[in-house]
């Protein structure tokens, strides 16, 4: 009995670390469409001029993909899907491995050109007791997963960081849904029926009171919110189990010193507008 115990962990611990590189969902909707996900890494420094005392770039990459489908066509055109959605659309149709790799000699050579001949030009305007600015120094991360794979529906999560000098660096993440019948991406239209918008609108604004302890909007303005955008449903959105979230990347609708922001309505909040049941993993109660 111990030794079966023994062995059940052991193949326990080998599945969970075959796969870490990519967070994986719920099994159901993997099981029905025979998906199996892994991820690939790339982290390159590429220096001006080839010269490792002088500034650099840093590309990081881990991005999720899929290694096996029901299909071979269902596997081709999720990574199309998620190749464009990461590292944009003139390398979708590669295979993964082969985007990376792209990306990453693509990224590095633009750097070099941009930055080589601004590098030079300066060298030759400062005085010898200057530095160089610090600016000249980059980097960027993009790092995805799926972040759920339940019924009909798959979410791909994309999180960007990139500093190209200035004060602060910028982040974004993104998310993208997808109707495995279809192939297609889900979109507000997909999920709600009927003029939607503005009772969602309301509610984004009652959530976003209740979240922040408010009674107005105005005192959410004089918080800061909705003052570098309008506060409008977004179509970077997730579902979960609580219902769907709204996500506001910096400077969507606050500044960058509040970070982005999430609002949550719940599933029952906003049942009457809901179509298609199916998409939201399970059906509504």
């Amino acid at each position: 009995m111990k030794k079966e115990m023994h062995f059940i962990l052991a193949l326990l611990l080998l599945i969970l670390i075959g796969f870490s590189g990519c967070k994986q969902a719920p099994k159901g909707a993997m099981q029905k469409w025979a998906l199996a996900f892994d991820s690939l890494q790339l982290n390159c420094t590429e220096h001006l001029f080839g010269d490792t005392a002088k500034p650099a770039c840093n590309l990081v990459l881990n991005l999720c993909f899929v290694k096996e489908a029901k299909e071979e066509k269902l596997r081709d055109s999720l990574n199309h899907y998620f190749m464009a959605f990461a590292l944009g659309n003139e390398i979708a149709h590669l295979q993964p491995k082969e985007a990376v790799d792209t990306y990453a000699n693509s990224y590095t050579h633009k750097y070099r050109s941009d930055l080589e001949p601004m590098y030079l030009k300066e060298m030759e305007e400062l005085a010898d007791n200057q530095t160089m600015g610090a600016w000249y120094s980059y980097y960027k991360k993009v790092e995805s997963h799926i972040t759920r794979c339940e019924g009909i529906l798959l979410t791909y999560s994309c999180r960007y960081e990139e500093y190209t000098g200035g004060a602060h660096g910028m982040y974004v993440t993104s998310f993208l849904n997808l109707d495995l019948r279809t192939l297609a991406p889900v979109t507000l239209d997909d999920l709600f029926v009927g003029e939607y918008t503005d009772e969602l609108t309301r509610l984004l604004w009652e959530q976003l009171m209740k979240d922040n302890g408010v009674a107005t909007q105005e005192e959410l303005r004089d918080l800061g919110y909705a003052s570098t955008g309008e506060l409008t449903p977004t179509e970077n959105f997730y579902i979960d189990d609580r219902g769907i979230t709204f996500y506001y990347n910096v400077y969507d609708i606050a500044p960058y010193v509040m970070g982005p922001v999430t609002i949550t309505l719940k599933r029952e909040d906003v049942a009457h507008l809901i179509g298609d049941a199916s998409l939201w993993g399970t059906d509504l109660k």
